[in-house]
């Protein structure tokens, strides 16, 4: 009873309570738009986040992380530029890859990023993938690799560690029209993503 009395005296602290918080403040103007404009390397990546149920999660925020294509990880400032004069949100320049994105999902929990491919002389390439949605107290990490690098792939240590199975949950899938990849992310239950824990 003493332990029931105290529960319903202590507020909630925002890491004990399912947001999502971040929708208000994070995502800015062309958040997925990675690639300088008119670039002719431009590739899309896009998908949907789904629940444990299938259902699509329509208030989740995707970012990125990647390589620019020599590999270089430098990228560029720039991402979140603010008007010198109102103080508001810019956003990208247009002409800088920055190798960072911020996606808010839509209504049907779907996500584009416009990018470059990303480079890497040794290892596979791949785009890291960090995902915030509600009902996860904790945001979660994972890759998103390219099918047409199979053997690079295939020589990759995360994906060479894991089953067939889950190793496809981490490649996207190449559409009909050149340059465009899907990858959905899948939370939990049937299918789901493979998530990297960094310790």
């Amino acid at each position: 009873m003493a332990e029931r009395l105290v529960a319903e005296r202590l507020a909630p602290t925002p890491s004990h309570t399912v947001g999502p918080f971040y929708g208000y403040a994070l995502p800015f103007p062309e958040g997925g738009e990675i690639a300088p404009a008119g670039h002719p390397g431009t590739i899309t990546v896009h998908g949907h986040v789904y629940d444990g149920e299938g259902a699509p999660v329509p208030d989740a925020l995707v970012e990125l992380w990647q390589a620019g294509p020599d590999g270089s990880l430098a990228g560029a400032g720039g991402s979140m530029r603010r008007d010198p004069v109102t103080g508001g949100f810019l956003g990208r320049n247009g002409v800088d890859f920055t190798g960072f994105a911020r996606i808010a999902t839509d209504a049907d929990g779907h996500w584009t990023a416009r990018t470059l491919p990303p480079g890497g002389p040794a290892a596979a390439p791949y785009i890291s993938v960090c995902v915030h949605a509600r009902g996860l107290l904790h945001h979660l990490f994972t890759r998103v690799y390219f099918p047409e690098n199979a053997e690079a792939n295939a020589a990759d240590p995360l994906l060479a560690s894991l089953d067939p199975g889950r190793r496809e949950t981490l490649v996207a899938t190449a559409a009909p029209s050149p340059g465009t990849y899907r990858f959905d992310i899948r939370l939990q239950g049937e299918g789901e993503t493979v998530f990297l824990e960094f310790r």
